[in-house]
């Protein structure tokens, strides 16, 4: 093992983001009440040009006014990108005006490590300016040509700075600035023999892992395919994905369920640990299970799979 190693900023329950337009105020307490680990009021691609001012106020109120946490839910805002007018007041307005009950800010379309270090620095300034006790979280969408071939410097940056928490990979915009040929978000192509989106996302999970940061796969565009979720997040959980974005509360069970390690894998990992704590006893480093040999990886493995139980298990209570 590397004695150069990156610990978690911020450990939280991520099996599920389901989005919600900032411009919607009504799809609110739905929301807040579906039973998703983490929430995203949009101000940017959900919100049309004129309504932007106002889903502003409205996400403001809603933050301020309603139970998030209450109902177990992490509450975070999309803002606009860096390259629009409506970015600097997004952040400022959010962090003076409902800072203390924000979890995380997510910035789109993140290329450059410099593009988070631009909101890194406001939400700096501001928690002082305001004298937060809250420490608001970073959480940067990977879903650019730019952002991927940058991916590995923009977690590692990151990750040293202290308030970057996950990254998560936006397929759409992906596929767009790729040009990618496909109109499906998120969806298999029948043109392309596999998952055209593969690479992308192991490539994302790789430098979330590297760094200490929770890798989340994007949309399922499909409400009305339920089995084509459930395999996108299989997908993505295989590859070592903590969650997936719901755009619609149908989504948010559908992830849940992938996300959450079933009770066999729960037990068989609880007994590959067993195992290997007696053969350490035994003065051995390996041992037999179910006629399969298991070993120091397994142990790790393992423990993956009962931390992630037990933190769900905490937070559903």
């Amino acid at each position: 093992m590397s004695h150069t190693l990156y610990e978690a900023n911020v450990q939280r329950v991520q099996r599920c983001e389901l989005a919600v337009p900032g411009s919607n105020p009504s799809m609110f307490e739905k929301a807040m009440k579906s039973g998703v680990d983490f929430i995203f009021l949009d101000l940017e691609d959900a919100v049309a040009p004129d309504d932007k001012l106002q889903a502003r106020k409205n996400v403001i109120e809603a933050i301020n006014d309603m139970s998030w946490a209450e109902h177990g839910v992490t509450i975070s805002v999309r803002i606009n990108g860096l390259d629009t007018e409506f970015m600097v007041r997004d952040v400022v307005d959010l962090m003076e005006q409902c800072g203390e009950k924000l979890n995380t800010i997510l910035i789109p379309k993140v290329g450059v490590y410099a593009d988070v270090y631009m909101v890194d620095s406001m939400i700096n300034q501001l928690e002082m300016q305001e004298r937060l006790k809250n420490k608001v979280g970073i959480e940067c969408l990977i879903e650019t040509a730019l952002g991927m071939a940058n991916v590995e410097d923009i977690a590692k940056q990151g990750a040293i700075a202290g308030r970057m928490e996950a990254l998560h990979f936006g397929v759409a915009d992906y596929a767009a600035s790729n040009r990618a040929r496909t109109t499906n978000i998120g969806g298999l192509n029948p043109d392309y023999p596999g998952d055209q989106w593969h690479s992308a996302i192991s490539r994302m999970t790789v430098a979330c892992r590297a760094y200490g940061l929770r890798p989340i796969d994007g949309p399922f565009g499909d409400i009305k395919d339920p089995e084509g979720y459930k395999l996108a997040a299989k997908r993505s959980a295989a590859l070592g994905c903590e969650g997936k974005w719901a755009i619609h509360p149908s989504q948010v069970a559908l992830a849940n369920e992938i996300f959450t390690p079933p009770s066999a894998e729960i037990d068989k990992a609880k007994r590959i640990l067993v195992a290997l704590k007696e053969a350490a006893a035994q003065g051995k480093g390996a041992a037999a299970l179910d006629g399969r040999l298991i070993d120091a990886a397994s142990e790790k493995m393992a423990q993956n799979i009962v931390k992630s139980a037990e933190a769900i298990a905490t937070k559903t209570k």
